[in-house]
């Protein structure tokens, strides 16, 4: 596979920490990259997104296809024992009490895509100039449009906006909702934390994503975006753009900061 990455955090406009981890890593065989948004305050946080990304990757790293029914697996194993290893913590340190983090998982190879989703971060794609959310939010407000009672605009401004019902390490186990699909040459993913998609619509998501610019320049401008509009929050973005799914081409080109 040919995917060219540009992947950055940023602490924002108004925080004095950054709770955001991220990887990303890709070769001719496959892409493995993660976004994980920690929660529980500044001594917390970053722990909690650093232990679900460490532990992730290790778990995913060495899979080279994904086809089979046994991605899945370690998909859901990987996410369920950094839930298991955060909550411990957890429960072991008084200073970690509320700690968890979101996790948004991607693995791109062999032509297609495995997602493991908890929490609110969010994996999105853009194909034929269209721009999709394929994860969907464990967040009070996402039930509430589910349920009709909000629609998507009102929930954008809802003040209960960043409550999320799910994240890997508050409780003793975890439920993931995993996501499959092809891949097709051009398609551009982004995986980002809510400081970026809650400063910046989709629609604006979307232009950014069309320029024809580096994946490193591209991830520059998201956050540069997300800033300009006050910066809320931490702000994590990775773009993989894809040249070709043939993996008997040459390696990948990463771009990533």
């Amino acid at each position: 596979m040919q995917l060219a990455v540009g992947a950055r955090s940023d602490v924002g406009m108004v925080r004095s920490g950054n709770e955001d981890n991220f990887f990303a890593e890709a070769d001719e065989l496959r892409g493995v990259f993660i976004v994980a948004d920690g929660m529980g305050g500044h001594a917390a946080g970053e722990v909690a997104s650093e232990m679900a990304v460490q532990i992730v990757a290790r778990h995913l790293l060495p899979l080279e296809h994904i086809r089979d029914s046994n991605a899945d697996e370690t998909m859901t194993v990987a996410l369920r024992d950094a839930n298991r290893a955060i909550y411990e913590r957890m429960l072991a340190e008084v200073d970690k009490q509320g700690m968890g983090t979101t996790a948004s998982v991607i693995i791109v190879s062999g032509g297609q895509y495995l997602i493991g989703q908890v929490g609110d971060s969010r994996v999105y794609v853009l194909r034929d100039g269209a721009l999709r959310q394929i994860t969907k939010d464990h967040s009070y407000v996402q039930e509430q449009v589910d349920a009709g009672l909000l629609t998507p605009e009102q929930a954008r401004y809802h003040p209960y906006s960043n409550v999320i019902t799910r994240c890997v390490g508050a409780n003793e186990s975890v439920d993931v909702d995993l996501f499959r699909g092809e891949v097709m040459p051009g398609d551009v993913y982004l995986v980002a934390s809510d400081g970026l998609t809650g400063m910046v619509d989709d629609r604006r998501l979307q232009q950014i994503l069309l320029a024809r610019s580096s994946p490193g320049r591209i991830v520059d401008a998201l956050i540069a975006e997300a800033n300009g509009r006050g910066g809320l929050d931490n702000i994590t973005a990775i773009v993989v753009q894809v040249g070709s799914t043939d993996t008997a081409l040459s390696p990948a080109e990463a771009t990533v900061p």
